[in-house]
């Protein structure tokens, strides 16, 4: 399949949110010299049972049960054949449902929200390799994410509901992407996450598989972190309050689906689950985009 006729195509891969649906920065297609794409999205998610350690407690400490909704600016342009760009900056708001009577107690509120983190990435495709119809593309990324925003991360249990961590990461990922002529792809990606400050690094992974036509697209994809043993775990030995320092494992599984609409406009939509994770809430989200591409 050629890249003019998987075009609309490569452009649901670029609508998810990065935050919410926890996925790679990156897809395993390419836009191709002069080509890009901006995405405006809107996900939301919520949670009220969290994997702690040793079990998942139902209700969340303070507040209750948590809500993420966050609107994201994505976009990409192919500097060249083999090299993209990539960009995403999103505007997070959290709420909690603490009580009343919970909040004036400790002084706390119920919301935090602003800008989150700026994240440029670029992507370059080392080698394509053809096996008659098919090919193997295999690829590299790397990133950084900084801070955009002015918001808290260490207000104690306030910051059960902060919009990130604070931290600066520089992330290098490996890729392969493998699609048939037919329009079925699969990519498995994986790689490290160097993070400042007392974030723990992690390693984090993605596979998906999916179907590209000219008209149509799917995928599912499962995707996980495993950080690093330099963190600790909320409640228990070496827990000082900052949960930026927590050690967050996940696996969370999800789908998309993106459809053309006219003039270089189309939509897309989704929804994931973390289905374990450490340190975290067992969070369901679900997003929809509009994409133009040029």
């Amino acid at each position: 399949m050629t890249f003019k006729k998987m075009r609309w195509c490569v452009l649901a891969l670029l609508a998810t949110p990065l935050l919410v649906a926890a996925q790679s920065p990156v897809s395993g297609f390419m836009q191709g010299k002069g080509r890009g794409s901006v995405v405006v999205s809107f996900s939301t998610e919520k949670y009220d049972e969290v994997f702690l350690v040793p079990e998942k407690i139902e209700g969340v400490p303070v507040f209750n049960e948590v809500e993420t909704n966050s609107f994201s600016l994505y976009g990409t342009y192919g500097i060249s054949d083999k090299l993209d760009l990539v960009v995403n900056a999103p505007y997070i708001s959290t709420q909690g449902a603490a009580t009343d009577a919970t909040l004036a107690d400790l002084g706390y509120e119920n919301e935090r929200k602003g800008l989150q983190d700026l994240a440029l990435h670029l992507k370059y495709r080392a080698a394509n390799i053809d096996f008659g119809s098919s090919s193997l593309g295999l690829l590299g990324t790397v990133g950084v994410q900084t801070p955009l925003g002015n918001y808290k991360v260490d207000e104690g249990l306030q910051s059960i509901i902060a919009i990130g961590n604070r931290s600066t990461s520089i992330n290098a990922i490996a890729a392969a992407h493998f699609q048939t002529e037919s329009g079925v792809f699969a990519t498995a990606q994986g790689g490290y996450s160097f993070r400042s400050n007392d974030v723990p690094s992690a390693f984090i992974s993605e596979f998906k598989v999916g179907y590209a036509a000219r008209r149509f697209y799917v995928d599912a994809y499962v995707a996980g972190q495993l950080s690093s043993k330099d963190g600790v775990d909320i409640l228990q030995e070496g827990f000082t309050g900052v949960f930026p320092a927590t050690r967050v494992n996940y696996t969370r599984v999800g789908a998309s689906v993106f459809v053309p609409v006219a003039g270089g406009f189309g939509v897309a939509g989704g929804g994931s689950v973390y289905v374990a994770g450490r340190n975290l809430g067992q969070s369901t989200a679900f997003y929809g985009a509009v994409v133009y591409s040029f």
